[in-house]
C-alpha cells in the first residue's frame, strides 16, 4: 500500500507565516508539518511494510506522478487551510481508485461533511487510526471515526523524520511535541475541548529520544515545542528540563527551543531558570488584553492574578524573547481599548505582538454562548485579522476601524523600533549557539536586511538599532537583526489587512 501524506498550503500573507522574514535566511516555510509526520510515525509502527511519502505544499508542488503512485492520500489540516484542501480534493478525485483519509482541526470543526473525503479519522490518531486500519483491511471501514479518549502519550511513536529527507533546508525551524492539553478554561480557546484539561506528557527519555532522532537525521537549529501550554504540568516539565540541559551540553548545543506557555511562568523563577539552561529562547504568551473586565469575561483568570507588564519583563530577563497574542472585540471592550492596547503593547516591549479580532472557534464555550444569544454570523476561517464571525456589542465599524488603527500604529517603524528598545533593555541573553548552524544564516540575514531596511526611507531606525545594540548589548545583536526583519513582514501584512 502506497500512502501519500499531503499537507495543504497555509496562506502566505498572515502574521504567523513570517513568510517575508524567513526569506532573508533562504527558507520557504517556518515549520514542517508535524501532524502528518506524527501520523506517519504511528502508521509506520502499525504497517511497517506500507510505503509512505510526504508532500508539503508550503515548500513544494504536488506532482501528477505523486498522485499516480499513491493508493491512499492522508490529509491533515487546520481551519485556515480549507481553500487548499478543496483544491487537493479536486485533484485527487481525477483518480477514481484514490481514497482520501482526513483528520485535523479543520475536519473536527465542521458540522457538515466535506464532499470528496472518503474517510474521516478524527480525534487523536493513536486511538482512531488503528481502528480505521483494522476495518479498512477487513473491508468494513466506516466513513467517520472519532473518539473522546485521550491516549497515553508515553506510547506515541516518534515523528517519521525519514519523510523529511532532503527537506530540512527549506524550514526555519523544526517541530516537536512534549504534551497535549491545558488546565486553563479560556472561553474562546479550543485546546481544552480537543485535548482535555489535564495535560498529558511524554516521558523524559522518550522526548530526548525524539531529539536524538532529529539530531541523527542531520538537523541543527531552532526547534519549536508545539505544546499549547508547555508548562501545563509543571512538575513533569521541571523533571524534564535538567535532563534536556545535560543532553544539549553533551551534544554541544545543536538546538535552541521555542514554545508556548501561560503567564504564570513568570511566577516560577526556578522554572524560568531551568528553561533558560535548557536553551529556551522564545516563548509565546496569550496576553489578550490589558482590560481586567475582558479577562474576567473570557475566563482568563491566570492573567488577572499577575501584573502583565512586570511578568513579561521578568521572562525577558531570563533570556526568553516573548511573543504575544492580543484580542479586541470582547463584549466589555469600549472605544478606549484600542489606545489602551497600544499603550500596553509598547510598555511590555514585545515587538512580535499579534493582534486579532475576537474569533469564534467551533465547539468552544464562546461559540455555545453566542449561539444561545443568536449572535453568530459565519464560520471561522482561521483568519482573525479582518473577519467578524459574530455580532459585537461595540459598533461594527468602530471596532473594525479601531482595530485597523491599532495595527497601523504598533507596526509603524517608530513604534515598532521603540518596542525593540524596551525589549533589549530587559532582555538578558542566555541562549547557547552552535556556530556551525547559525553563522551562515545570521550573516545572510544581516547582509540582506541591511540592503532592504538600511537603505529604505526608514533606514535611520535600523542603523540606530544596530549601533545601539553593538554598544549596549552585543550578545543580543542577532535578536535585534531578526526583530528588525520581522517588522518588515508585519508591516506588509498590516498594509494588506488595512488596505492601504
Amino acid at each position: 500500500m502506497n500512502i501519500l501524506h499531503i499537507y495543504p498550503k497555509i496562506p502566505e500573507e498572515t502574521f504567523w507565516s513570517l513568510k517575508k522574514a524567513i526569506a532573508f535566511i533562504g527558507k520557504k516555510a517556518s515549520l514542517p508539518p508535524l501532524p502528518p509526520l506524527t501520523v506517519s510515525g504511528i502508521l509506520k509502527t502499525l504497517k511497517p511494510d506500507w510505503k509512505q511519502k510526504l508532500v508539503d505544499l508550503n515548500i513544494e508542488k504536488l506532482r501528477e506522478e505523486d498522485l499516480a503512485w499513491a493508493d491512499m492520500v492522508f490529509l491533515s489540516a487546520m481551519i485556515i487551510q480549507e481553500e487548499s484542501v478543496l483544491e487537493i480534493i479536486e485533484r485527487c478525485k481525477k483518480y477514481d481508485r484514490l481514497k482520501i483519509v482526513a483528520g485535523g482541526a479543520l475536519f473536527i470543526s465542521q458540522d457538515t461533511e466535506t464532499e470528496g473525503i472518503d474517510y474521516l479519522v478524527l480525534g487523536e490518531g493513536e486511538v482512531t487510526l488503528p481502528l480505521f486500519l483494522e476495518d479498512f483491511e477487513a473491508r468494513r471501514a466506516k466513513h467517520k471515526y472519532e473518539t473522546s479518549v485521550k491516549p497515553d502519550l508515553s506510547k506515541t511513536p516518534p515523528p517519521n523524520w525519514e519523510l523529511m529527507k532532503g527537506k530540512f533546508k527549506h524550514y526555519s525551524a523544526m517541530s516537536i511535541q512534549y504534551s497535549r492539553g491545558c488546565p486553563h478554561k479560556c472561553e474562546f480557546c479550543d485546546i481544552r475541548i480537543m485535548f482535555g484539561e489535564k495535560p498529558r506528557v511524554k516521558g523524559n527519555d522518550q522526548f530526548i529520544r525524539e531529539l536524538e532522532l532529529l539530531y541523527n537525521a542531520g538537523y541543527r537549529g531552532s526547534v519549536f515545542v508545539v505544546d499549547d501550554n508547555f508548562i501545563g504540568n509543571k512538575v513533569k516539565v521541571k523533571s524534564l528540563l535538567p535532563q534536556l540541559r545535560d543532553w544539549l551540553a553533551k551534544h554541544k548545543y545543536p538546538f535552541k527551543f521555542m514554545t508556548e506557555a501561560s503567564i504564570n511562568l513568570a511566577k516560577d523563577t526556578t522554572l524560568m531558570n531551568l528553561m533558560s539552561q535548557a536553551n529556551f529562547y522564545k516563548v509565546f504568551l496569550g496576553l489578550e488584553t490589558p482590560s481586567v473586565d475582558a479577562l474576567k469575561e473570557c475566563n482568563k483568570g491566570q492573567n488577572v492574578k499577575v501584573d502583565l507588564i512586570e511578568a513579561v519583563h521578568k521572562i525577558q530577563s531570563h533570556g526568553m524573547m516573548v511573543m504575544s497574542g492580543h484580542i479586541v472585540g470582547f463584549d466589555s471592550d469600549t472605544e478606549s481599548i484600542f489606545e489602551r492596547q497600544v499603550e500596553f503593547i509598547q510598555k511590555i516591549g514585545v515587538p512580535m505582538a499579534m493582534v486579532g479580532l475576537l474569533s469564534v472557534l467551533p465547539k468552544t464555550d464562546l461559540e455555545k454562548r453566542l449561539r444561545n444569544e443568536k449572535r453568530l454570523l459565519t464560520k471561522m476561517t482561521g483568519e482573525n485579522a479582518n473577519i467578524l464571525t459574530f455580532i459585537p456589542k461595540m459598533d461594527k465599524n468602530v471596532l473594525i476601524n479601531g482595530y485597523y488603527k491599532l495595527l497601523s500604529t504598533i507596526y509603524a517603524p517608530k513604534e515598532y523600533y521603540e518596542r525593540i528598545d524596551v525589549f533589549l533593555k530587559h532582555y538578558k541573553p542566555t541562549v547557547k549557539r552552535n556556530i556551525s548552524f547559525s553563522k551562515w544564516s545570521e550573516a545572510r540575514a544581516l547582509f540582506l536586511g541591511s540592503l532592504r531596511l538600511g537603505f529604505s526611507r526608514h533606514g535611520y531606525y535600523y542603523w540606530r538599532l544596530l549601533a545601539k545594540t553593538i554598544l549596549t548589548k552585543p550578545k543580543a545583536f542577532s535578536e535585534a537583526v531578526e526583530l528588525a526583519i520581522c517588522g518588515l513582514h508585519f508591516r506588509s501584512v498590516t498594509l494588506r489587512i488595512v488596505g492601504k
